[in-house]
């Protein structure tokens, strides 16, 4: 059986990398991405130069500044650095269809099957170095048999090894004259400095099949993807390279360190198997039209629009999705985008109005000097499902009636949304409940649909409502009043039906029904009004009469 092949990507500096090509530091001035950890500031990621004037990962931030003055630096944004190594996912997809992410800056790819494509696996690392070193990307890289020796050889390989003498973990002072500062190293105490360990004797990063130990014996057992703690406890130890593990039983290892340590072992020997999980591929509905000259007509951004949408929604339609959310993107010869987004209603593939709902928003397009390339992405697409009918006189039927009915409010709805926004266009849906104010839920129209049937309510409801307006009386009291005043006006009682009797729920406390129990009303006026009255009995607040509503 042809053994497995495991190439990794590590890009060392990939934030601060992506930082400076995107125009946030100077060229040729060190740079660092500068993250949260815990109440301050530290340094996760730095460019070459800034590596050069001494600072390092972890170091704070106020200590990095005290070292290097000129030292530029931007927030650590998980979004951006996360855009950044998918974009470089999808790329590793030409050497192998197989590649997944490692966040923050890794990328496995599985190479099996695929290097001769290529001449040849040196052939491959050479050319995967010559594309990042033209998009300004460090990189380290190792093909190896299993995912965690070629990790290891990515970031460890001609590393030199050092670390605590052996029999520092034995406290060799007596309790009453050990010091209550932190423990020194020996050669802090005036001891000889250990020697530093030879470089990895793998100088290449490709490790012949079936090699892996050889690869892996001289170096650091850090490179095994264990903890810090791990790492520190092994070498104080004297177990300092993954070869000095050979000779040490695995019984003792596992009553000391856990299982961890032996399944990350096994792993990197590729005794243990570590899948290689590749990305989900992310389908991108996007299509673009580079001009020979820059525009700046409504017209012509219209028929430029009205060319790009055949080619989208053929990409749509093949993938059985529809468009729910298209933007516009009009990129300027001074290097500026304006951009315009609007949403559907409805999910979908004919999108010969999306260019008319594109063109209402044309207002707030600025050509400035020129536009010189147009982008139509759908950045939302939803699956379109067809629905199964009995006969084919079913299927004409349900066309006819969507056509008549759905479609114009489906039209409706986009011409709204394009002028005010979809998510304040609501639609009313039935609740069950006997206050009058609560029988309805407010949804958004653009994702509900319209309710099947609304209940008949026991007595009738005005067509208007609205909060509880305070109604004066000549004389308090439960009996309806003969005449009242409401919004400035007088009015005389010409006709009336009621009470109805209407409880507050006993078990919440709203605060319009404090004032008890409600008396309801309908009520008409000699000069044609025909109002909702009632008269509150009181509770937490005070009596008195109320009008909620209108019947016309």
């Amino acid at each position: 059986m042809k053994s497995r092949r495991i190439m990794s990507l590590w890009f060392p500096r990939l934030a601060a990398e992506h930082s400076v090509r995107q125009g946030l530091g100077m060229p040729g001035m060190p740079f660092a991405v500068v993250g949260q950890e815990g109440q301050r500031q530290v340094l996760v990621s730095l460019s070459i130069e800034a590596e050069a004037a001494g600072l390092r990962r972890g170091q704070p931030l106020s200590d990095a500044y005290a070292m290097c003055s000129t030292l530029q630096t931007r927030l650590m944004d998980p979004q951006v650095d996360h855009d950044v190594l998918n974009a470089l996912c999808r790329w590793a997809g030409k050497f192998s269809p197989w590649v997944s992410e490692e966040p923050p800056e890794t990328l496995v790819a599985d190479i099996t099957g695929c290097a001769h494509l290529f001449g040849g696996e040196a052939t491959l690392l050479d050319q995967v170095k010559t594309e990042c070193a033209g998009l300004g990307l460090t990189l380290r890289a190792s093909i190896a048999d299993s995912v965690g020796a070629a990790w290891a050889l990515a970031r460890f390989s001609g590393k030199e090894v050092a670390g605590t003498r052996s029999g520092d973990d034995i406290a060799q002072e007596a309790r009453a004259t050990r010091s209550r500062a932190a423990r020194r190293r020996h050669w802090e105490r005036g001891g000889p400095k250990p020697e530093a360990m030879a470089p990895s004797s793998c100088g290449a990063r490709i490790v012949p099949p079936g090699q892996v130990w050889a690869a892996l014996a001289d170096l650091p057992v850090a490179a095994l993807r264990i903890e810090e703690d791990m790492v520190a406890r092994l070498n104080r130890l004297g177990l300092r390279r993954i070869g000095d593990l050979a000779g040490q039983p695995r019984a003792g290892l596992r009553r000391r360190f856990g299982h961890s340590l032996l399944q990350r072992l096994d792993q990197a020997l590729g005794t243990e198997p570590e899948p290689v999980n590749p990305a989900r591929p992310r389908h991108h509905f996007g299509v673009r039209l580079t001009l020979p000259e820059p525009i700046g007509s409504k017209e012509d951004i219209e028929a430029a629009i009205k060319r790009l949408l055949p080619t989208l929604e053929e990409r749509l339609r093949t993938t059985g999705r529809g468009m729910r959310q298209v933007r516009l993107e009009c990129h300027r010869s001074d290097h500026k985008v304006s951009r315009v987004e609007i949403g559907l209603a409805h999910a979908v593939t004919a999108l010969d109005r999306v260019c008319a709902l594109l063109m209402m928003k044309a207002d707030g397009i600025d050509a400035g000097c020129g536009i010189d390339m147009i982008r139509l992405v759908a950045t939302v697409a939803e699956p379109v499902t067809s629905r199964a009918h009995a006969t084919l006189a079913a299927a004409a039927h349900d066309g006819t009636m969507q056509s008549t009915r759905e479609r114009q409010t489906e039209c409706l709805l986009n011409r709204i949304g394009a002028r005010i926004g979809l998510e304040t266009v609501i639609r009313l849906h039935p609740a069950e409940s006997h206050i009058p104010e609560k029988t309805f839920n407010v949804l958004h129209a653009a994702w509900s649909e319209p309710a099947k049937a609304w209940p008949q309510p026991r007595t009738f409801r005005p067509l208007e409502l609205w909060r509880p307006e305070i109604v004066t009386v000549p004389k308090e009291g439960p009996e309806l009043p003969a005449t009242f005043h409401w919004r400035g006006r007088a009015f005389e009682t010409r006709a009336a039906l009621g009470p109805e009797r209407v409880a507050p729920e006993w078990w919440l406390d709203e605060p319009e029904w404090r004032t008890g129990v409600r008396d309801y009303w309908r009520v008409t006026t000699r000069t044609g009004e025909r109002l909702w009255l009632y008269f509150a009995h009181g509770a937490a607040k005070s009596p008195g009469w109320f009008c909620q509503g209108s019947f016309c």
